[in-house]
């Protein structure tokens, strides 16, 4: 079956979204009611930070892109079997998914240790100014954003999941937990420590 899933980001604005964020409830109703305007909303809201979420897991731009479309395809086509609870970690839960199975399948799922003591970390992404940026600062600011790419890319899995979904996206400890299948308590503990590796990069460099 065909979903034809648009891209409507063009038509979008940061207050538009939050408008349409606190009718999320509504647009997951009428999406289940067979309603594809209503998806497509849920598209809109939730497309761009699972293109990052997916770009933080495979590294490759045009397969994070196949793969955030596969994704909503994927969450359309069982949407009935949603049951609630957060829709945000329930997505992000289907592109983890996805994005393991087509690492499994090219033999490039990174590895990493979890042998380390838990540490106190410090808050890593700053909201940024809503004034239009100068010239200088734009490229002082896509300067950062590719070094802290690099440095993300550094990590390993483990931390760099949890540090993307929580301070970058925005997922809380129960949302993250959900899409990890980790305790809360294991999350706080990853994201310190995530937190404080991410801090010594970035004095490093």
């Amino acid at each position: 079956m065909e979903t034809n899933v648009v891209d409507t980001a063009s038509e979008s604005t940061p207050y538009s979204l939050g408008l349409e964020r606190t009718q999320e409830s509504t647009w997951i109703q009428r999406a289940l009611d067979g309603d594809l305007n209503a998806f497509n909303r849920l598209v809109l809201l939730y497309q761009d930070g699972l293109y990052r979420w997916m770009l933080s897991l495979v590294s490759d731009q045009a397969l994070a892109e196949d793969l955030t479309q596969s994704t909503f395809i994927t969450a359309f086509e069982k949407l009935s079997v949603y049951r609630g609870g957060s829709f945000r970690s329930w997505l992000f839960t289907i592109a983890r998914n996805r994005a393991f199975d087509e690492l499994r399948r090219s033999r490039r799922r990174p590895t990493a240790s979890l042998d380390e003591e838990d540490e106190d970390g410090r808050e890593l992404y700053a909201v940024l100014p809503d004034r239009a940026p100068l010239p200088e600062e734009a490229l002082e600011a896509a300067e950062l954003a590719a070094q802290i790419e690099r440095l993300l890319n550094q990590l390993p899995l483990v931390f760099k999941e949890v540090l993307v979904l929580i301070d970058r996206e925005g997922l809380d400890y129960q949302e993250a937990a959900s899409v990890l299948h980790q305790p809360i308590g294991t999350i706080k503990s990853r994201l310190a420590r995530a937190r404080l590796r991410m801090r010594n990069l970035l004095l490093e460099n």
